[in-house]
C-alpha cells in the first residue's frame, strides 16, 4: 500500500487500535527498505490501489501468509491463481465501497427527475424562471420508472435506497434476481425507463452494451446514468445522442478513464460530467478502513471473513 493511503483510510482511533490488536508494520510490500524477514514473518497483508501482482515469486518470499486484507473494490489486478491456489483468504472493500457510489447515484436519479441539470443550464443562460410549468407530467419523482441493468453489489444497494421514494423499479440482469423487483429484458428496460442506471461489470460480453441500437430505444427525455465502467457505453453514439438533445446523461466514468484536453465530452449539452468521484472520497475513505479492521478483528477471532472474494465468482463480478 502507498504509504500516504494510511493516513486517508485509517483514522487515529483506528490506527491505534489496529497496532493494539496486531504487529503492525509500516513496510511497503515492494518498498526498497522492506526486507526478506519483514515479508517472511508477514501473515495477513493489508493492501490498496497500487497492491503489487502477488505472483509466485512474491507469495514464496512470505511462507505465513493467510489473509489479504484489501480496502479497495477489484481484486482483479493483483489476485492470482497461485494466490489462490496458495488457499490466502481475500477480503475487499468492494461491498463498503459500493455504498458510496449507490449514495451518488440515487442523488443523480433524484436530480434528474426533478430535471435539476438542465434547468440549472437553462435558468442560468435564459434567465426564465418556470420553464417546465407548461410541462409537468415530465417534471419530477413521483411515478417515474427507474431502469437498474445489473443486480451487482451497486446495483442492489440502489434498489434499497430507492425503496422509500414512489418510483417503479425494473431490473435487467441475466443471472440474478431481487425479490420484489420485475426482472425484465434489456430491450424492454430501455424502453420503458425515465432513468436508467448501469452497474453491469466490465468484461468482454458488457462492452458497449449500450450502443446505438440500445440508446434509441430509450424514450424521448430520459436520463441514462453511468458509475460502472466507461466500456460499457459506446461513447460516440451517447455523444450524438446527447448533441442531438433527444437525452441527458450523467456520466462518471468515461473511456479512457482520464479524458485528453479537448475531448468532445467536455462540450456536450445535456450532459452532468464528473471525474470517476462517486466511489469513496474524503472522509468516506475512513469507511473502508474501518471495514478492514473489522475483518482483521474477524480472523484475530477466528470467523469468516464478511467480504470473502471467491475466485469462481470473478468472471462475473467486477
Amino acid at each position: 500500500m502507498d504509504p500516504h493511503l494510511v493516513d486517508s483510510l485509517f483514522t487515529t482511533a483506528a490506527l491505534a487500535h489496529l497496532k493494539s490488536i496486531v504487529q503492525l508494520r509500516d513496510a511497503v510490500l515492494t518498498g526498497p527498505s522492506t526486507t526478506d524477514a519483514q515479508l517472511a514473518a508477514t501473515e495477513i497483508l493489508i493492501g490498496g490501489w497500487g497492491c503489487p501482482v502477488l505472483d509466485g515469486d512474491l507469495l514464496a518470499r512470505m511462507p505465513l501468509l493467510h489473509t489479504v486484507i484489501y480496502t479497495a473494490g477489484t481484486v482483479k489486478g493483483f489476485a492470482t491463481d497461485e494466490l489462490f491456489a496458495r488457499g490466502v483468504k481475500i477480503s475487499s472493500g468492494a461491498d463498503t465501497n459500493a455504498l458510496p457510489v449507490a449514495e451518488f447515484t440515487l442523488a443523480a436519479i433524484l436530480l434528474a427527475g426533478k430535471r435539476v441539470f438542465e434547468l440549472d443550464a437553462g435558468y442560468r443562460a435564459t434567465g426564465d424562471y418556470r420553464p417546465f410549468a407548461r410541462q409537468p407530467r415530465q417534471w419530477g419523482n413521483y411515478g417515474i420508472t427507474v431502469g437498474i441493468i445489473s443486480a451487482s453489489r451497486i446495483g442492489r444497494r440502489v434498489i434499497e435506497l430507492l425503496a422509500p421514494f414512489d418510483v417503479n423499479v425494473l431490473l435487467y440482469d441475466p443471472i440474478h434476481t431481487v425479490p420484489g423487483v420485475e426482472n425484465v429484458d434489456f430491450d424492454y428496460l430501455l424502453a420503458h425507463s425515465d432513468v436508467v442506471s448501469l452497474h453491469a461489470p466490465e468484461l468482454p460480453e458488457t462492452r458497449h452494451m449500450v450502443d446505438a441500437g440500445a440508446l434509441a430505444l430509450m424514450r424521448d427525455g430520459a436520463t441514462l446514468i453511468n458509475t460502472a465502467r466507461g466500456s460499457l457505453v459506446d461513447d460516440r453514439a451517447l455523444l450524438a445522442e446527447l448533441t442531438a438533445r433527444r437525452l441527458h446523461a450523467v456520466v462518471d466514468v468515461t473511456e479512457p478513464d482520464v479524458l485528453p484536453a479537448g475531448s468532445p465530452w467536455f462540450d456536450a449539452p445535456n450532459l452532468t460530467l464528473t471525474p470517476h468521484i462517486a466511489g469513496s472520497q474524503g472522509n468516506e475513505m475512513f469507511r473502508l478502513g474501518d471495514s478492514a479492521v473489522r475483518e482483521i478483528e474477524r480472523v484475530l477471532a477466528g470467523r469468516p471473513l464478511r467480504h470473502l472474494v471467491r475466485q469462481e465468482a470473478l468472471h462475473i463480478t467486477a
